[in-house]
């Protein structure tokens, strides 16, 4: 048996009655601002899951709920701060029996609901993960648009995509050789 805390929410699965069991997680200030960190975020606030825990079937359970939250990221082009409202729902199905391979490299199920039902089911862990899923990865201010940047040294023209085609020197190879009856 292991001496590892129990997570604050978790629900230990053998305690579970065979009835949806509901919860609502509005994480103090304090939670808010160490994710809020640990995502990467400027700011995450009115953090909400709500919903309930549910057999499915003999041996199996779902986790339903909804997840709300308002993040605030840099802009990716701007850095001016983004503010972006997240509600999203959220489902995943606990299973008893899952053949999860031992190899280093698997390849990613079709079903990504689906996790391999331990002795407990957290959904403050549930709640991180989807959270983390929904974060914009490039946030854009309102009216930001991402116009071709152009670097080169002094004197020196810079390479843009049309001038970086591969092939684009062959063609003119191929011309030349033509006309000097090649």
């Amino acid at each position: 048996m292991s001496n590892a805390p129990t997570p604050l929410h978790a629900l230990r699965v053998s305690d579970l009655a065979a009835k949806p069991h509901r919860f609502a997680l509005r994480p103090e200030p304090s939670d808010l601002k160490a994710w809020a960190a640990e995502l990467g975020l400027e700011g995450l606030r009115k953090l909400s899951f709500t919903g309930d825990v549910r057999p499915a079937g003999k041996r199996d359970w779902q986790l339903n709920a909804r997840l709300g939250a308002t993040i605030e990221q840099t802009c990716a082009v701007s850095l001016a701060p983004v503010r972006t409202r997240i509600e999203s729902e959220v489902t995943r199905r606990f299973v008893s029996e899952l053949d999860m391979p031992d190899a280093p490299e698997l390849e990613m199920p079709e079903d990504d609901s689906i996790e391999p039902l331990g002795a407990w089911i957290d959904p403050e862990a549930v709640m991180i993960e989807a959270l983390s899923l929904e974060i914009p990865p490039y946030p854009r201010a309102d009216g930001v648009t991402f116009e071709d940047a152009q670097f080169a040294a002094t004197n020196v023209v810079p390479l843009t995509d049309e001038t970086a085609k591969p092939f684009a020197g062959l063609a003119g190879l191929r011309d030349k050789l033509k006309d000097n009856g090649a």
